[in-house]
């Protein structure tokens, strides 16, 4: 009771002074690069490149762990992040000393990490889009544990173009071809693994604390979904805010970092921050029916369609 107790304290005490993040939960290339891109602008918010936060409980297991994939790009968020927090800019010389601030603290919970970001921001909202919290449940699991207040966005893109924007990334860069190639790395399979984690774990929720969008229809109409998102995070929707979120490319993150940390973000966001209006209205929904690229022969499975269906897709 005693522990309980102190926890809803420290919980009490952390709302009077911060806002609670919002987690955008997907798996790769889901538009959510770009979704935090626009959601961080907002003077109220700040979006964060992809931390990779949730994959250990302490700072050390996140740094060392999940193989590849933290010993590469997976670092380049956090790296980032620390250096625009801590010296106000990203180069060679702050970003190895954002490498040095974190070998100095391993031991660290990933909380503490992440209320020390939280310190350095102030009181805006804190947005993480790190498609690797649904790389395992365990991880999901973890970013509830640890963020039971927080909100949810679960941003749904089709099957079909989801998989081929991963085809094309991996077509465009060895190094990630390189990881993904094994079965496990199926397209379909990531995107249907990574939504029934999402559906299932966030589904327990109290009502309002998670949104479910599809990005094909948000990314086509901002000008309807842009105030509707922030009246749910309780924040202005005035004009002046939302011309603000109009302008992903100023956030400090949209652009290449350093050679020692270039990335932290989708590479073609990375390239072309900016809101092309006309392109994003010319979105439309692929088809579930039909041959799969990838896979010559074969047609969805038919857990993804379910789930497709389920989600608001046909």
């Amino acid at each position: 009771m005693l522990e309980t107790a102190i926890k809803a304290d420290a919980r009490t005490e952390r709302q009077v002074a911060y806002p609670e993040p919002l987690f955008i939960l997907c798996p790769p290339r889901s538009y959510s690069s770009i979704v935090c891109g626009i959601l961080g602008q907002h003077p109220q918010c700040y979006g964060l490149p992809e931390l990779n936060l949730f994959l250990g409980d302490t700072l050390g297991e996140v740094w060392t762990g999940f193989g590849t994939f933290m010993k590469s790009f997976g670092r380049h968020g956090l790296l980032r992040t620390l250096a625009q927090l801590h010296d106000g800019v990203q180069n060679e010389e702050t970003v190895a000393r954002a490498q040095e601030w974190i070998l100095a603290r391993t031991d660290w919970p990933i909380r503490k990490v992440f209320d020390h970001i939280q310190e350095l921001v102030g009181p805006r909202i804190l947005i993480d889009k790190s498609p690797s919290t649904l790389f395992r449940a365990e991880f999901l699991e973890r970013a509830l544990k640890q963020f039971p207040d927080a909100n949810y966005l679960h941003l749904v893109r089709h099957p079909r173009s989801t998989a081929a924007s991963v085809l094309s990334l991996r077509a465009a860069h060895e190094q990630i071809a390189r990881m993904a190639n094994n079965a496990l790395f199926d397209p379909e399979r990531i995107w249907r693994v990574s939504h029934e984690l999402s559906v299932t774990l966030t589904e327990p929720l109290p009502l309002g604390q998670s949104m479910r969008l599809k990005g094909e229809a948000m990314l086509a109409n901002l000008e309807i979904y842009l105030p509707q998102i922030c009246e749910w995070l309780g924040i202005r929707s005035d004009p002046e805010a939302i011309e603000a979120m109009m302008h992903p490319e100023n956030s400090p993150y949209a652009c290449e970092g350093p050679p020692n940390a270039p990335r932290g973000n989708d590479p073609n966001f990375l390239e072309n921050p900016s809101i092309d209006t006309e392109r994003l209205a010319r979105i439309r929904e692929a088809s579930l029916i039909g041959e799969l690229s990838w896979r010559p022969g074969e047609n969805f499975d038919p857990r993804t369609v379910k789930l497709a269906r389920q989600l608001g897709y046909s």
